[in-house]
């Protein structure tokens, strides 16, 4: 407790991230959220107001413990790791699980007892691939640790589009570059605390390696010198959050029906199918359901007029759909604010469609009412 403090009030930090967290809960042996840390940690005036982030397990018995940390902790969600690669990898029958990953992991942060901002999300993270090795290589590639490439994680989850590692493949690199700005428009669209991998705004590459730790050379150094690919790439990253950060709905969801703010923010969020009608039970469990909307409306003014009015289309199949825009009045109207087709924003054009849109393979469009 007095070197937490130290770092506070003598360091300048804001919080902490620990690692192994779920081994702070043992108390002494099995994990509990009451556990003396826990209870401390709450009570003390210099660090109750600090952002408290677990990596919620250990490598004990019954050590994984996501979703079961004290309600003033965040917890880095690998669940939201998996499904979100697995997702725009192409594999079948995520589309219910990617759903609730985008809103906030409520099956594993419940509503009323825990924030919707609880769950801390990433795609990638210091010990695994890269957002671009992600897209570029099918198997980890760690033989320059000295350990036969036996180490790191063999669960990636990742794709590599016809070669292995690099290539001047044009279609290969321009799929891998979309699937880039997939992964990281999923990232900064979702409900929860969007953690970024310093460098892969830049398109870091560890050539294949998901564990560099042991590496301080070229492999897992940064590199700022960006062709004209990573620039573009990185003014995207840039334009896609300050989408974000303009946005309540985009980053805050407060329900009706979630009594954890004490407020809400939306009136109304509503799922589609290609073809226009609202998504069924069953329309969840198809496997080859790739392709959806999500509908966030907010509050209403004494006008009539909403807050916010955003529809978020995914298409995650290897071919364009056909979708069908929601419609209330007779002159409504959404303007496309973006398409991750683009490379980037000066190739985007201006769009407003009022019946139906064509969304490309692989791709995300964000429309804004108007």
């Amino acid at each position: 407790m007095d070197a937490l403090r130290y770092w506070v009030q003598e360091m300048g930090v804001d919080g902490f991230r620990f690692d192994l967290a779920a081994s702070l809960g043992r108390d002494p042996y099995e994990f509990s959220a009451l556990s003396g840390f826990f209870r401390t940690i709450r009570q003390d005036p210099v660090l109750i107001g600090c952002k408290l982030i677990a990596e919620p397990w250990d490598i004990g018995h019954g050590g994984y413990r996501l979703g079961q940390f004290p309600s003033n902790w965040l917890e880095c969600n690998d669940k939201y790791r998996d499904t979100v690669r697995a997702f725009w990898r192409g594999d079948k029958g995520t589309t219910s699980d990617f759903a609730t990953r985008l809103l906030g992991s409520r099956d594993v942060f419940p509503k009323e007892s825990r924030s919707i901002l609880t769950s801390v999300n990433n795609v990638s993270y210091h010990d695994g691939f890269t957002l671009h090795d992600l897209v570029s290589y099918q198997e980890r590639h760690n033989e320059a640790n000295g350990e036969q490439n036996r180490d790191g994680h063999g669960h990636n989850l990742s794709a590599n589009y016809g070669v292995e590692g690099s290539t001047t493949d044009l279609e290969i690199i321009a799929i891998r570059e979309r699937q880039k700005r997939n992964l990281f428009t999923t990232l900064l669209l979702s409900q929860g605390i969007p953690h970024i991998l310093g460098g892969d705004e830049l398109s870091r590459t560890q050539q294949g390696n998901n564990n560099a730790y042991c590496q301080d050379n070229p492999i897992s150094w940064l590199d700022w010198d960006l062709d004209a690919t990573q620039q573009k790439f990185l003014s995207f990253c840039q334009h896609v959050i300050d989408i974000r950060k303009q946005s309540v709905l985009l980053h805050h969801l407060q329900l009706q029906d979630d009594n954890f703010d004490l407020s809400h923010n939306v009136a109304k969020i509503y799922w589609y199918r290609p073809d226009g009608a609202r998504k069924l039970e069953d329309d969840w469990h198809d496997p080859d359901n790739q392709c959806f909307a999500v509908e966030l409306r907010g509050e209403e003014y004494a006008t009539g007029e909403t807050t916010e009015h955003w529809l978020i289309v995914f298409n995650a199949s290897d071919h364009d759909v056909k979708f069908n825009c929601p419609t209330y009045e007779v002159n409504q109207r959404w303007k496309l604010v973006l398409d991750t087709r683009y490379a980037q924003l000066s190739e985007q054009p201006e769009v407003v469609v009022q019946n139906c849109y064509k969304q490309a393979s692989n791709s995300i469009c964000l429309f804004n009412a108007i």
